[in-house]
């Protein structure tokens, strides 16, 4: 019996040879912080510019005014702020005012998202009840407000809820038509889930088309909260028994030509426009962000 040596072992992994390039390294990722102040600046250097822009426009308006004669058209931009907001007895009236008007207007929202909602989801519930009504909701948007405002004057005074039924006027057809748009708009296939599963219309509401809406009822909220500053300034701008509001204060301004203070208010009001419509959509994306993506 003849014995043999043992071979060798071979290396499990070849040598690297000229003809193998060596590994590269990773790339380093960049920061996440340096991707998100880069985001940042994306999104508010455009506004910026155009601000810039406007600001430009807008001094060369008013200079070439100022240099006609007309300057009271059209102050310069800082004339808002040291003859407007800086000024003690103007800043205190425009923001006592503008307090008014914001507690009228959130006051009217609110009711219309009441009356929106519900109605909407009368409407979802039962097919008679958005026949016999919707039409009269479009009608209702389609009026002019103007032509209303007369109406409700008289038969409601000149205060605090005439001024409140003019912001629900305007605001009420936005939360509805989107609030309906939503609950109607669910997948076929998940009500006939709920269908096989017996489930009753309160069952149906509450589980399935009510939060799928939730989307569609804040863009209706963004609309109206918008849409409800508008109405209380129209309101108080027609109606000045009781508590003035930023509406009132712009007709005073704009009967005595007070163009700098005119403006201020004007730019008050702009702002709360803004903060509303601003929280309602904070307040969609801490609502339904996380699951929708067009919100992000």
């Amino acid at each position: 019996m003849s014995t043999t040596s043992a071979e060798p072992v071979a290396a499990l992994s070849p040598e690297p040879t000229a003809s193998t390039p060596p590994p590269t390294p990773p790339k380093k990722s960049t920061p996440a912080r340096r991707r998100g102040f880069g985001a940042r600046a994306a999104s508010i250097l455009p506004p910026l510019g155009v601000l810039v822009v406007l600001l430009g426009a807008w001094y060369g308006v008013s200079i070439a005014l100022a240099a006609s004669g007309k300057g009271f058209l059209m102050p310069m931009p800082h004339e808002m702020f040291t003859q407007g907001f800086f000024d003690p007895q103007v800043g205190a009236d425009i923001w006592i005012s503008l307090f008014r008007t914001t507690g009228v207007a959130l006051t009217g929202l609110a009711i219309a998202m009441i009356i929106g909602i519900g109605w909407a989801i009368a409407m979802s519930l039962a097919r008679w009840v958005e026949r016999s009504t919707y039409a009269y909701a479009v009608m209702l948007q389609c009026i002019p407000i103007l032509a209303l405002v007369p109406l409700v004057g008289f038969w409601f005074g000149y205060e605090f809820l005439a001024r409140v039924i003019v912001c629900v006027l305007i605001a009420l057809f936005p939360m509805v038509s989107n609030t309906l748009f939503g609950l109607q708009s669910v997948d076929k296939s998940q009500r006939e889930l709920f269908r096989l599963q017996k489930a009753d219309k309160w069952t149906v509401l509450t589980k399935l088309t009510l939060p799928a809406a939730l989307p569609s009822i804040f863009v209706g909220m963004r609309t109206s909260a918008g849409l409800s500053v508008i109405g209380a300034i129209v309101g108080d701008y027609f109606f000045r028994r009781g508590e003035p509001g930023i509406g009132s204060l712009i007709s005073n301004y704009q009967s005595r030509l007070q163009s700098a203070e005119l403006f201020a208010a004007i730019l008050a009001a702009c702002l709360l426009g803004v903060a509303i419509f601003a929280f309602f959509g904070w307040l969609s994306k801490v609502a339904v962000g996380r699951w929708y993506d067009s919100t992000r």
